[in-house]
This record gives C-alpha cells, structure tokens and sequence, in this order.
C-alpha cells in the first residue's frame, strides 16, 4: 500500500474550500482508495445495484444526511448535479465528494449547475513523488495504475493491463452510451499508440485507419474524455516564422502505451524505436504535475524550419521551457538558443535520466528526472 500523501493533502484541502469537490481521473487510477482516506460517513458506488437503486429517488435519500457524502462513478447519473446545488444550499452541514471516469461533459453538466460551489482535481496514477525517485524505471514501464505497478513481476503488471483494456472496450465504453465495436476502438487505439509523443495528421491517420477525419475526431475525442490519452496543442506567436499547427498526441499512462507496443521489459524499451517519445511523454506527466500544469495551459513549440521545443508554458509573469532528453549528458542545441530567444524564455530545463544537475549555458539548466521525485521542486528560484 502506497499512501499518497500529496493527493490526499490537496484534496483535502479543496473540500475545506467548496461544499462539492470532484475527483476525477482513469478508471483503476485509485480514485475509490484516496476518498476512502476521508472516512465519509455515507458512501454511495454508483455501480453498486443497491446503491445505484437507492439513489432513484435521490432528494429523499440524501436531504437529510449530514457531514461528508461520495458518490462514485457519477458519469452514470449525471443528472444528480442540480440537486447537488439545492442540498448544499439548505443543508450546510453538507459536504460531497464526487469520483468521476469520464471528463469533458461531467465537467460541463456540473459546472453548469454548481458553478461557485465547486472544485476540480485530477486523479492519475501513481507518481514518481508517491513511490521514491529510484523507482523511477519500473513506474515508467508499469504505469501509475496502482494494480499494474504494484504487481509481484512483469508478467502480471502485463497481463492485468490487457484485462484493463479489455474491461474498458468492453464495458466502461458502451457504459458511457457510446456504440461502437470493442474491436474497432481497439485497432484505433494500437494504432495511435505509434503516434504517441508526435504531431498528429487526422487526415493522414484516417487515410491509414480507412475513417473521415471526423471519425478519427470523435474517438480521440472519447479516449482524451476517459483519460486515456491527452492532447498538447502548439504554442502560436506571432515572431515572423511558420510554426507547425497540429497538435501533438499522449498516451496519460506510460504502461497503457507499452502494452500496446508490446514491450514488457526495460531492455525491450532501451532497444525499441518509440524509446525517445515513451520517455518524452513519461517524464512530460512527472513533470507537469509537479509543477501543476494542466495540459490546457501548457504547449509544444516548432518551426517549419526544424527549431522545436517540447513544452511552453508561462508562470509568475515569466515566458519557461522544457525539452525531454533521453541521454547520458544532452548537449547544447541550436533549437534551444532559437527557442530561448524566439520565445524570450527565462530559462529551459533539459530532463533527462541521468543524476547530475548543470548547465549548458545561463539559462539553459541540465536536470535529473528523479529531482521531481519531491513535490516541493522549485524550478522558477
């Protein structure tokens, strides 16, 4: 059992804050074990048929409890959020704890009714701050989901991953009203595992899948609304050069991408040709929550031109830059200087794997990986 102290501190703290506190995040991700942190009183698993029941007629069942209430896997009654807003209105000693697996419209829905009642946080799996900078390898190649992590051997953290797949395709999808063929989905998404950490085409991947771009849309649309995959839009500025405008694809769990590229080892990542964007998207979601960004306010940059830069983001007034580099001891590149001045950046961070911090010039600083194995990292000091 791995305590996440992090996340139980911060969601504590917004459910001091607002009288309705949304947990969301991938199914399996631990959502279920970190509520239970909080010793709620009354407890509601949507996928319990006893609970699910209770809650057809929910004004009875919940106006007059008192103290902390969650209800799990409310994407399957999503119409439980206007009642939400009317109890913690009359009743303040009130307070709810909601887990969700499914993004964008449960965001939408409870927004809409709760707005000024309500808080958001991301659930992922396990992160290198929850299980020590020296594990860093095996949570690369097993994921952050806490079963496949924790699994005894290899072999089992694989194996649990295709009955998660399996679960998810055949079950939480069609669960969501979403009616396409487990095994169409599938193919999909083994294909866009060979896009992971690239720009991404819609009409060159429709053309290889045999789909419109529109239907290529609206399924990375349903795997980015379950968390299974996230997309980093390109930065614009306006610097008189042509910058590439696609977006750029993500696979959220590192184990998830493995599986589907077959690699069930570390030599077998060290020899595969996905090794430099397995890592790129790895350490992207290490770093990035630590930081706490979102990947709405953070961005990939490049050039027509070949000048490029992993990752952009602006904080504290400040322009800041990351590049991923898979190395013993990355070098200076001519795509850093363009971007430090291109994009008047304070400074670049280069990760890498490695367990020495320099620096290449001024503002362009060497940093290990495992560095971010602290929540409390300062980069901007």
């Amino acid at each position: 059992m791995i305590k996440r102290k992090v996340e139980i501190s911060s969601v504590k703290k917004l459910i001091g804050q607002y009288p309705v506190m949304v947990l969301l995040g991938p199914r399996q991700c631990g959502k279920t074990t970190l509520a239970r942190e909080f010793s709620a009183k009354h407890y509601f698993d949507l996928e319990n048929p006893r609970h699910l029941a209770a809650l057809d007629n929910p004004q009875l069942a919940l106006e007059d409890l008192k103290g902390l209430i969650v209800i799990d896997e409310i994407q399957r009654k999503p119409e439980l959020f206007p009642l939400l807003r009317f109890l913690v209105d009359t009743n303040k000693s009130q307070k709810y704890l909601i887990l969700g697996s499914a993004s964008r419209e449960l965001i939408r829905q409870s927004s809409e009714s709760l707005a000024g009642r309500i808080a958001f946080h991301y659930l992922e799996g396990f992160q290198l701050y929850d299980v020590g900078g020296k594990n860093w390898k095996k949570l690369w190649l097993r994921g952050g989901l806490p079963l496949s992590y924790l699994a005894k051997k290899n072999e089992s953290s694989f194996n649990w991953l295709e009955n998660y797949i399996s679960t998810f395709l055949e079950r939480d999808i069609p669960q969501l009203g979403i009616k396409i063929p487990a095994a169409t989905l599938r193919r999909f998404w083994l294909m866009l595992s060979h896009y992971h950490g690239k720009i991404i085409n819609y009409s060159e991947l429709g053309r290889s899948f045999g789909i419109s771009d529109f239907t290529v849309k609206k399924y990375i649309e349903i795997l980015v609304n379950t968390f299974m995959i996230r997309i980093l839009m390109p930065w614009y500025a306006n610097i008189g050069k042509r910058i590439v405008k696609h977006p750029k694809i993500y696979f959220t769990d590192s184990g998830i991408l493995h599986y589907l590229l077959s690699i069930d080892s570390t030599e077998r990542i060290l020899g595969h040709p996905s090794l430099g964007a397995s890592w790129e998207g790895f350490a992207l979601s290490t770093v990035l929550r630590v930081l706490k960004q979102n990947y709405q306010s953070v961005f990939f940059w490049r050039t027509n031109n070949g000048a490029e830069l992993d990752l952009y983001w602006q904080s504290k007034g400040k322009n800041w830059g990351i590049e991923f580099k898979f190395a013993d001891a990355p070098q200076l590149t001519k795509s850093m200087r363009f971007a430090l001045k291109d994009l008047n950046l304070s400074k670049i961070f280069v990760i890498y794997p490695g367990k020495d911090e320099y620096r290449l010039e001024k503002k362009i600083i060497v940093v290990p990986l495992q560095r971010f194995a602290d929540p409390k990292i300062n980069l901007y000091k």
